[in-house]
């Protein structure tokens, strides 16, 4: 039996084995699911495969930022912690928005220029923390140089945050939304011209076989986790997008970026199947965090950047990024709509 006929009853049998064990859903639901499954592994190969390609691209020389303050989510595990690192290398001061602030200063201790780091609260399901964090932000920083939007969750059941959003939508994309809306007038005042201010959203190569359902945002139609994590990344790299030609056509000193930090071995792979079957090719194939967090070091400080906003970065280059966010009518309508969500009028964002 040649390889392309073993192929095909392989994947033949795992569809029907799909279809009965989803038998009891709409015949358009298993297709969609099925769909975003296979688009999602040809996703993450083509990621694997753009490591492996670009591996000698991935780096970064950390230069010195003495006294700017960086504002980073999540960076108490994963690719966090190693963009933490590296912001401490480069002699910032960082501050940094986690669930358990006294865990991230017992990290701290650690670290090179550890005292260098506050910790402050936050939860990304929460709108009302996210508005708090950002108070104690500019209570102590009213002047900010960096925004690295790095906090993620990755498929999981159904959930409505506490503000009746998607949980994978609010945490990785209208938190980050909301919290760029409230810190972006003192990232204004940290940029310079010449020196922009940054904001780094991390998305993902997962935003490829990903669409923006803005008729149902929240997908309560129909939920596949797999859909909605698309979702949620395609609509980080596009807000990264628009927000930039927003900041540009005012001529502000802040510019947007949006980086894959490639195929990495973290634990937001927990809640996979893939993770479960081959846990040791993980440790092989994919990057360690200290790796992943190199194109976002590379967002933060390259300036070469200055002039390229609104970039999608992989491997410290441009990354290919699908047709969907590209559409100027298609970052407009999810920027009004995010505005609409989190409750800022459009015309007033990222305004004091």
């Amino acid at each position: 039996m040649s390889l392309a006929i073993a192929s095909a009853f392989i994947v033949t049998g795992a569809a029907a084995i799909y279809w009965y064990v989803n038998r009891h859903k709409p015949l358009k639901h298993i297709l969609s699911e099925l769909r975003y499954a296979l688009d999602m592994q040809g996703a993450g190969a083509g990621g694997l495969i753009d490591d492996w390609v670009n591996v000698w691209r991935n780096k970064i020389v950390l230069p010195d930022a003495n006294g700017k303050i960086a504002v980073v989510t999540g960076g108490a595990r994963g690719i966090g912690t190693e963009v933490v690192r590296g912001l401490l290398k480069s002699n910032m001061i960082v501050i940094a928005g986690v669930r358990k602030p006294e865990a991230m200063m017992k990290q701290a201790e650690n670290m090179e220029n550890g005292k260098n780091i506050v910790a402050f609260p936050l939860d990304l399901q929460s709108l009302k923390s996210v508005k708090e964090f950002a108070q104690k932000v500019l209570e102590k920083y009213p002047t900010i140089h960096l925004l690295v939007n790095n906090a993620g969750i990755m498929y999981g059941d159904y959930h409505l945050t506490e503000d009746g959003f998607e949980s994978q939508l609010a945490v990785n994309h209208l938190g980050h939304f909301y919290l760029t809306h409230l810190l972006l007038p003192a990232l204004k005042k940290g940029g310079t011209t010449g020196e922009s201010a940054r904001v780094v959203n991390v998305t993902s190569c997962a935003h490829y076989p990903g669409k923006i359902y803005f008729d149902d945002i929240n997908m309560k139609e129909h939920y596949d986790t797999t859909a909605a994590y698309a979702q949620a990344k395609l609509a980080q790299l596009m807000s990264a997008r628009y927000i930039n030609l927003m900041l540009e056509e005012e001529g502000s000193p802040v510019k947007g970026y949006a980086v894959h930090p490639g195929i990495v071995d973290t634990d937001l792979f927990e809640k996979t199947m893939f993770k479960k079957a081959f846990p040791w090719l993980m440790k092989v194939f994919f990057k360690t965090p200290a790796k992943g967090a190199v194109s976002i070091l590379h967002a933060c400080f390259e300036k070469d950047l200055e002039k390229r906003g609104g970039l999608y970065i992989s491997n410290c280059v441009e990354g290919i990024s699908n047709s969907f966010s590209k559409k100027l009518e298609h970052q407009e309508r999810l920027f009004e709509l995010s505005c609409q969500l989190v409750g800022v009028d459009k015309a007033s964002f990222g305004k004091a």
